[in-house]
């Protein structure tokens, strides 16, 4: 039986596993923490939200993201850093910010999107799994009439992609959520894509470890991955040889010394933490991580029909917010600040009290739990997905031809998914589905630029 090891146990690692394991391979997962889904996917704005594809990268971020420069609490917050890699990626999102980049990067998304959500729902009528999930869709709405005319060209673009997401006025909006009702005089408008959903992503990737350890995937949990090794026939000065492979990799087990470990077949789900490890084998990913914080709020047992029960988007302001079962989360804003973990007081009360001019009476603010974690960002929003190779990965609109003189030079067994920035939790059952399909010779139903393929 071929031998594949994930590496990374987040919810694309995990649901990489699943993937992986009912087709038949024999499947280990290696993470550095001691279970699944502890790091960018313990806190997330928990939504299954194709109807978020706009990229980040588009015309109108430019001047924002000037303009928020100096703003400590603004929604994309650039540090600049003396760091070349933060340089180079942000050169590169500049080029992805034309109008038709914007398009054909949305374009993926929204392919990528609506085949991640089918497989989800399948997965989950299939398994019975439970993770706090609710079906009652996706509304954004807005209170600054500037954003809301900016949102109705890209919700017609993906109405005409399949997506179903429509513009609605304000009395459709409280009567599909009550909870807006008084902040009803607020609102300008209003869109709702019924079909989107909402869910714990650290309580599914968890139960579904479960599932997978039940059906014989093992997890090795408190496990370093120190380093990737080629087969010793390769030169590794001279990676220019079609098909490169990896012989083993170096990991280092808690309390333990190091030691190798060696499987058929790699993937790479490590996020923002894939860039340093592949880049001594000559592959260049396109990642930095935007640091985002959530805030998680105990609904008030006294007015719990006053916090949202549909899962919302605050697109002025970037934020977004789930119900789970009794609390509600609220997350967002990206912070460009390197590997930083740290939590900014600043961008946590701006979440704070944000939340308390939209709810203020359905939630207990003082119960508030302040979180962050890097979102692994390509330029483009575009995740990687497919098969590894030398030189820069292509990711995005307009880049493939630059980088099309290395896709010859893949790596028979090493094999890329990561780079899924916000949408991670949206993206991972369509990116798992897709890479275990691949790994088998078969092309997946969906119309996406995969890497190295």
């Amino acid at each position: 039986m071929t031998h594949i090891a994930v590496l990374g146990a987040g919810v694309v690692g995990v649901t990489t596993a699943w993937y992986l394991r009912q087709a038949g391979f024999e499947v280990t997962v290696i993470e550095r923490e001691s279970a699944a889904a502890m790091q960018t996917s313990f806190a997330n704005g928990g939504q299954i939200s194709v109807s978020h594809a706009t990229p980040w990268a588009n015309p109108a971020t430019p001047l924002k993201a000037f303009k928020w420069l100096m703003q400590e609490d603004a929604p994309l917050l650039y540090r600049l850093r003396a760091d070349p890699q933060q340089l180079k990626w942000g050169w590169q999102f500049l080029q992805q910010c034309s109008a038709k980049h914007a398009d054909d990067n949305l374009v993926q998304m929204v392919h990528l999107g609506l085949y991640s959500r089918s497989a989800l729902q399948q997965l989950r009528a299939e398994t019975g799994i439970e993770y706090e999930q609710q079906t009652r869709g996706i509304m954004h709405f807005y209170t600054g009439q500037a954003e809301f005319e900016a949102a109705i060209a890209p919700t017609k673009r993906m109405q005409e992609l399949g997506c179903e997401r429509y513009v609605i006025d304000i009395d459709t909006a409280v009567s599909l959520e009550p909870a807006l009702y008084p902040i009803a005089h607020k609102l300008v408008g209003a869109t709702y894509t019924s079909e989107d959903e909402s869910g714990n992503a650290h309580l599914f990737s968890q139960r579904l470890a479960k599932l997978c350890s039940d059906n014989g995937v093992q997890f090795l949990y408190d496990t370093d991955i120190v380093s990737l090794n080629l087969k010793s026939s390769t030169n590794t000065k001279k990676l220019s040889s079609n098909n490169p492979q990896i012989d083993h990799i170096t990991i280092k087990p808690n309390h333990r010394e190091i030691e190798s470990f060696s499987a058929d077949s790699y993937v790479m789900a490590l996020g923002s933490y894939s860039v340093q490890l592949v880049k001594p084998l000559g592959i260049h990913l396109p990642i930095f991580p935007a640091k985002g914080y959530s805030a998680t709020y105990q609904v008030n047992p006294n007015n719990p029909n006053l916090a949202p029960f549909v899962s919302m988007i605050d697109d002025e302001f970037k934020l977004v917010m789930s119900r789970l079962d009794d609390k509600l989360r609220v997350a967002g804003t990206a912070e460009f600040n390197g590997y930083n973990l740290d939590l900014n007081p600043t961008r946590c009360q701006a979440i704070t009290r944000r939340i308390s001019q939209l709810f203020p009476k359905g939630i207990l603010l003082d119960s508030v739990k302040y979180w962050t974690g890097l979102r692994p960002m390509t330029p483009s929003n575009v995740p990687l997905i497919g098969k590894a190779h030398l030189g820069a990965v292509t990711h995005g609109s307009g880049s493939t031809a630059s980088g099309s003189q290395n896709q010859s030079t893949t790596f028979d067994n090493l094999w890329l998914n990561t780079g899924h920035g916000t949408l991670g939790w949206t993206h991972s059952c369509g990116s798992a589905k897709a890479i275990s399909l691949l790994m088998q010779g078969q092309k997946p139903e969906v119309d996406f630029a995969f890497v190295g393929i």
